[in-house]
């Protein structure tokens, strides 16, 4: 077990921070992460002398915010084992992940109006299906439910098992018109890491798309995005000690290519005419309007910060110390674990605490200076299916210290006694 986190605590000013007359002990990083401090400085520069717009002038601030622009874009895809036409900007995941739902009705809307106008992988028909598991975040859920009601195809969920996993076996049930297969590469709820090979076999086998969320799993591991064989993957910067206000999109240049743009409008046209409009190329005519380019400095220089920390060693320092997590709430009478408890899973857990309401376990250990998340943590059909409404959940990230999980499982032991009167 390590004895200090993978990344200095000093360059966390957040961790500075006293709530009162304790201090901060900040174990919601699944909801977003802390930002270190030059990715704080990375982004204030950019508004203090590089505040040009991006591909619009030619003289040298512009230019400069243009090459910050691009340059990250490059970094970004060196970073997830991508091309670099294959990054596309975004203001969040969600937004990311909608986009590919929206282009998918657009192309089926062009098939419908100019038969044979459209890629057939793109298109979505009445009598198709639409394919997510009951593991994912209303952000990978709800905008294929939208799309499956929109075009007139069946909605199909991949069920999770009793310990919140997904049922692989499951995956031979797939109507074999499946055109779109999505799913979390790590449930924010249970931690646990999906086959992602898995998936993508048996989405290949019936010839669909897939769509992963690597929400979770991008700030935790390595990430080869070419080598996954997933066709779109979805991150934000926030919970990858970045910026709020940034997403990114990756998809395969091919169908990048073949997609229609999800927003139109400038910076995305070759040509306007009032008979038509041509659109820029991949990846430029998914980034309509001007874009966050301050927030993408700061997402550079995130991505430079975890580079340096090396993301074998942060992998490493999750799993040891997510176990000792794990280890420290289950060892607190009266915890259910929400989730598997072995196996492959990131550092996070989420549970019940007897009848006490997880609402009321978060404001009892905020009283102490902890944050935790509480609710449904935007993922309703998996605790439905687990049983329960609501969790709590307690994550970590690469400068979460041993010390912060002590004090947290301290505190824990004393919410049953206080609840129950026995204080």
């Amino acid at each position: 077990m390590p004895t200090s986190p993978v990344a200095p605590r000093s360059d966390f000013p957040a961790l500075e921070r006293n709530l009162g007359d304790v201090a901060l002990t900040y174990l919601d990083s699944a909801a977003t992460s802390l930002k270190p401090q030059c990715v704080i400085d990375a982004e204030a520069d950019f508004y203090a002398r590089l505040d040009g717009a991006v591909h619009r002038g030619a003289h040298q601030v512009a230019v400069e915010a243009t090459e910050i622009y691009e340059g990250s874009r490059a970094k970004f895809a060196a970073f997830v084992g991508a091309s670099t036409d294959e990054i596309i900007w975004a203001k969040n995941a969600t937004e990311a992940i909608n986009l590919v739902a929206y282009s998918l009705l657009n192309a089926s809307i062009d098939e419908l109006l100019k038969p044979g106008s459209v890629d057939e992988r793109l298109l979505i028909r009445e009598g198709d299906t639409i394919a997510v598991t009951q593991a994912e975040h209303h952000a990978n859920f709800v905008p294929w439910q939208q799309l499956a009601a929109r075009t007139g195809a069946d909605f199909h969920v991949v069920p999770v098992l009793a310990d919140g996993t997904i049922d692989y076996a499951a995956l031979a049930e797939l109507p074999e018109r499946t055109r779109v297969l999505a799913f979390t590469q790590a449930s924010n709820v249970t931690g646990a890491l999906t086959d992602v090979a898995a998936m993508v076999a048996a989405a290949k086998a019936r010839g669909a798309l897939t769509v992963m969320d690597a929400c979770q799993s991008a700030a935790h591991l390595p990430l080869d995005l070419e080598a996954s064989g997933v066709d779109f993957a979805a991150m934000s910067a926030h919970k990858m000690l970045g910026p709020t206000g940034v997403g990114v999109l990756f998809g395969r240049s091919s169908l990048l290519a073949a997609m229609p743009p999800f927003i139109t409008g400038g910076s995305m046209v070759a040509i306007v005419t009032a008979e038509a409009t041509r659109f820029m190329p991949a990846p430029m005519k998914f980034e309509a309007g001007t874009q966050m380019t301050a927030q993408i400095a700061g997402l550079n220089a995130a991505i430079d910060y975890l580079r340096g920390l090396g993301m074998d060693n942060v992998a490493r320092y999750d799993l040891e110390l997510g176990d000792y997590l794990l280890d420290a709430v289950r060892a607190v009478p009266g915890t259910r674990i929400i989730g598997p408890e072995s196996g492959e899973r990131l550092g996070l857990v989420a549970f019940q605490l007897g009848d006490v309401h997880p609402h009321d376990v978060g404001q009892y250990l905020d009283a102490a200076g902890i944050a935790v998340r509480v609710g449904h943590h935007c993922a309703q059909p998996v605790h439905r299916a687990l049983g329960v409404q609501s969790s709590t959940r307690a994550s970590i990230g690469p400068y979460t210290s041993r010390a912060d999980i002590d004090r947290f499982a301290d505190r824990l032991a004393g919410v049953l006694p206080f609840f129950q009167g026995t204080a």
